[in-house]
């Protein structure tokens, strides 16, 4: 009998996750923190530039380095690994495109303007 109802405990348990039914009651009692804001991601890789115009535009002087892009990032999510770094047009300028995983096995994208070397977006 005990074995039986609690197969039925952890069966309920893995229902209630299953079907997310957690969530609206965590948003009612204030748990969740609140949501970051998300910019619609650009489109990516269509219009990016090649290693070489990367190295003339830093050259140039139209563009800080990518570490300086890298560094900014790292200090918009701490602790996170920078896997990919593309400099990319973006309305009428450069953007650097950065892509981090995060500890918890996330990744995120983030958008650091290229004239600057300031974050202007993750998602």
């Amino acid at each position: 009998m005990r074995q039986a109802f609690a197969l039925l405990i952890v069966v309920s348990t893995v229902a209630v996750f299953a079907t997310d039914a957690v969530g609206p009651l965590a948003e009612e009692t204030g748990a969740l923190a609140p949501a970051p804001q998300i910019r619609e991601p650009m489109n990516r890789g269509d219009d990016c530039l090649s290693p070489a115009d990367l190295r003339e535009a830093v050259a140039d002087k139209r563009v800080v380095p990518p570490i300086a892009a890298i560094r900014a990032a790292r200090q918009a999510i701490p602790r996170a690994e920078i896997q990919r770094a593309r400099l990319c047009r973006h309305d009428a300028g450069l953007v650097y495109l950065l892509t981090a995983l995060r500890r918890d096995g996330q990744f995120v994208q983030v958008m650091v303007d290229g004239q600057s070397g300031q974050v202007s977006g993750q998602w």
